[in-house]
């Protein structure tokens, strides 16, 4: 029964949000508190509504400090020297920006933390978008590409929780598949091309003297320079994870705002400006708090994981690890990482052992996928909506554009990982 609820309570939540007959705030709050309420829960509904938020609450502090933090240094004009450089070796060809956003999104991603990820690319790039009129999708969706095939990376989240499930170390899970890795590493650069170049037919290549005259004139050379210092280290403690991220971007936010709007009126002015973001999506990763809590504390995930390992037969156990690295991507949409590592991963690699399989390749297979290149598309994690809040790109719409992208890096990876015979 309770498995049932879960997959009906998130088919529900994803055709919503696809079909866009409400908002994505009422289908992360009105559909779990629903199904909670139908399936019984409703008496400890409090709770785990206080559950979940607890959970995001960090995220959300962290958020807000954030796009308060960016948005200051873009409107202090710290990014139109990089705009400038990159606007004059692209020579306005959309294509050429398309693909140095795969490049820069795979190298800011080697920290194997998305929200810092997605934090710094799109609010590096997301000027130069604007200015060449190329579509905020298209930024969002080519950084979802980079930041997913990264997320492999063995001090990332997933590859983390596999070896800790399976008790298996780096060499065992990770080092096999780095040909794979590296082979989806190089379809995102072709994906990159590929969206590029249809940005390239829509727009055309656009004559740089057009967009030198929009140009910003930038801030005091002083104050720029500190700009940059102060934001180099703070995306260093980013880096190195010296604390909490929402501590490191509360300080910098603070010292920024003193720097560059010492005046109360100043100030007013800027939170007037971009309170509107910071309310959008601040409130989004709460809603999103609310639906992983209720479905979470009510045991629908856990449900839905032993009931997804009940209906594979016997007779599949050898094709298993093929099965995990296919579906794992699509998965992400509806386990949790903590959900599908530590409840499916364990049981599947058990099944595959018994039938005399090797357990590894599971764990091998679940990386290719699950909250790998299929995280900043699943709204289970709250740095998807840091990407989409940060872009302004509807949920709905980033997954519509770059769903079959993202699982075609799946599927490129899977078939290597055949090839070089890992799963």
């Amino acid at each position: 029964m309770l498995a049932a609820s879960g997959f009906l309570t998130i088919g529900v939540f994803l055709a919503l949000v696809l079909s866009r007959r409400v908002s994505v705030l009422f289908a992360l709050t009105l559909v779990p508190i629903a199904a909670a309420l139908l399936s019984g829960h409703g008496a400890q509904l409090g709770g785990l509504v206080a559950d979940g938020l607890v959970t995001v609450a960090p995220v959300a502090i962290m958020i807000t400090f954030a796009v308060l933090y960016f948005s200051l240094m873009i409107d202090a004009g710290l990014f139109d020297p990089a705009v400038t450089r990159i606007l004059g070796w692209a020579k306005g060809d959309p294509l050429k920006i398309t693909v140095g956003t795969a490049l820069l999104t795979l190298l800011v991603a080697l920290d194997g933390d998305g929200a810092s990820t997605f934090l710094i690319t799109v609010s590096a790039l997301l000027p130069i978008y604007q200015r060449l009129g190329m579509r905020r999708i298209v930024l969002a969706g080519v950084v979802c590409l980079g930041a997913g095939v990264m997320n492999m990376v063995p001090w990332g989240g997933p590859t983390a929780r596999a070896m800790a499930a399976l008790k298996l170390d780096s060499a065992q899970l990770f080092l096999p598949v780095l040909p794979a890795m590296i082979a989806g590493i190089c379809w995102v650069l072709v994906a990159a091309y590929l969206i590029g170049r249809s940005e390239r037919k829509r727009l055309g290549v656009i004559a740089l003297e057009d967009v030198e005259r929009v140009r910003l004139t930038g801030a005091d050379r002083a104050r720029f320079w500190f700009n940059a210092l102060l934001t180099l280290v703070l995306v260093g403690c980013l880096l190195f994870q010296l604390a909490d991220l929402e501590v490191l971007f509360l300080v910098a936010f603070l010292v920024a705002l003193l720097v560059n709007r010492p005046t109360w009126q100043g100030q007013q002015e800027l939170f007037g400006k971009h309170a509107y973001n910071v309310v959008l999506v601040v409130v989004v990763i709460f809603a999103a708090g609310v639906f992983t809590g209720i479905l979470t504390g009510t045991g629908m995930i856990k449900a839905m994981a032993e009931g997804l390992v009940a209906v594979i037969p016997d007779a599949g156990g050898a094709l298993l690890p093929v099965i995990t690295a296919i579906a794992g991507m699509p998965l992400s949409l509806v386990f949790t990482p903590d959900a599908f590592y530590y409840g499916v991963v364990p049981v599947l690699a058990e099944t595959t052992s018994a039938l005399g399989g090797d357990p590894a390749a599971i764990g091998r297979a679940a990386i290719l996928g699950q909250m790998t290149t299929g995280f900043p598309l699943s709204p289970l994690t709250a740095s998807t909506f840091i990407l989409l809040g940060m872009s302004e790109v509807d949920l709905g719409d980033h997954q519509r554009f770059i769903f079959r992208w993202a699982f075609s890096t799946t599927l490129v990876m899977t078939l290597v990982a055949l090839v070089t015979g890992v799963l």
